[in-house]
């Protein structure tokens, strides 16, 4: 009985040969998934040789990931190689320089570094990166000398300010501490996070002992986050596209609105929807710092920026904006901006203010209904927390 955990599956023919290696948020659902019910015809002559599944629990969907690629890579199965050509896969290459950059490669000819892959899945390479980058913090900034900390210092990218970057972009970042992030990155990269984990805990310690609670404190929001890594939904098919979709993570929606008056006690509102529910637990409110006058998409943009710093916090399915155009392209901008890809929709209330009118494209599966929910508790919450913070503001005077 295949548990139902994250993991890779090997479907093995009567000599005991690998026919195909699969990767599973979900091992149990996802094997018996080929079983369940006809396929197209290649899944179906698959079927008719499996004699036989073995598999490898992983702790994350993204393990599952990177053990697929090893073992596809090691063992070549025929049903994964065939009608492919490796040369149109991406691999990870971390370079060989001062400060390493992470790159995503395609083909045979790769920088020198580290090579990782390839991997059969351009998008959910991409995803898996983009969570791992929210726990290792890695350079994109190719080298504009042998010593990349000596580079001019100018404005920092967006990346920095969103805990991404290093600071190789200002010359900021500490060479013995990047290095050992990226040591820390190949571990993981590499299938060993047992070990990662352990030498995470000893650093800790070690730091602890001679009163560096700051790295201290560094080293265990790491670890935190290594346990909590938010993926279930990183893998959703593979590449032989059985019917059944593998298990979804519930669907997260963050609800934006601001409220101020004329531009005075401004607050930004985050409530969070779980499969149509409020998880009032993982409400967020901001309160304005940069922003003068009533501008309510720059205050929006705000809230979204200081939103993503939090590595911590999953990612949502959709984002939703109390507004219209302007407020939706704010949203977008930003996203944009930090190279993450959530959809964006904002609700207006229409020329009368008597209509709800969808700014975007209406997701599929997810009730206009919801949405007018979602919208409605984020304005509710960005009220509440306005009248706090003026009637605080008022008793102070």
């Amino acid at each position: 009985m295949l548990p139902a955990r994250p993991g890779v599956y090997l479907m093995k023919n009567a000599a005991g040969g690998v026919l195909y290696v699969g990767k599973a948020a979900n091992l149990k659902r996802r094997v018996s998934s080929y079983f369940a019910r006809p396929h197209d015809p290649r899944i179906q002559q698959l079927v008719g040789e499996i004699r036989r599944v073995d598999y490898e629990v992983t702790s994350t969907a993204i393990e599952a990931l990177i053990r697929e690629a090893e073992l596809i890579k090691k063992l070549e199965p025929p049903y994964n190689i065939r009608e492919k050509d490796d040369k149109s896969f991406l691999s990870v290459v971390i370079t060989r320089e001062a400060f390493p950059r992470v790159l995503l490669v395609r083909g045979a000819n790769m920088p020198a570094g580290t090579v990782y892959g390839p991997f059969t899945s351009a998008s959910q390479l991409r995803e898996a990166l983009r969570i791992l980058r929210r726990i290792f913090p890695w350079n994109d900034h190719p080298s504009t000398s042998s010593e990349p900390s000596t580079r001019q210092r100018g404005k920092p990218c967006f990346n920095y300010e969103l805990g991404l970057c290093p600071g190789t972009c200002i010359g900021a970042a500490d060479a013995k501490e990047y290095r050992r992030t990226i040591v820390q990155l190949k571990l993981f990269l590499g299938g060993k996070r047992k070990r990662l984990v352990s030498d995470l805990t000893r650093e800790m310690k070690a730091a602890s002992r001679v009163l560096d609670f700051e790295r201290a404190e560094a080293l265990r929001k790491r670890l935190f986050a290594l346990h909590h890594i938010q993926d279930v939904a990183l893998i959703d098919r593979d590449d032989l596209q059985a019917p059944d979709a593998e298990h979804r993570a519930a669907l997260r929606i963050e609800g934006y609105d601001i409220s101020n008056i004329s531009g005075t006690s401004a607050v930004g509102s985050m409530v969070v929807f779980v499969n149509d529910k409020p998880a009032k637990e993982e409400y967020r409110k901001f309160a304005i710092r940069t922003v003068t006058g009533a501008d309510d998409p720059a205050m929006l943009r705000e809230a979204l920026y200081r939103r993503l710093r939090h590595r911590e916090w999953p990612l949502p399915a959709l984002i939703l904006v109390d507004g219209g155009v302007p407020q939706v392209n704010a949203a977008r901008r930003v996203l944009r901006t930090a190279r993450v890809r959530i959809p964006v929709v904002g609700i207006a209330k229409g020329p009368e203010r008597k209509r709800n009118d969808v700014i975007g494209l209406m997701p599929t599966g997810i009730a206009k209904q919801t949405l007018v929910r979602v919208r409605d508790e984020a304005h509710r919450f960005a009220i509440q927390y306005h009248r706090r913070l003026r009637a605080r503001q008022f008793l102070l005077q």
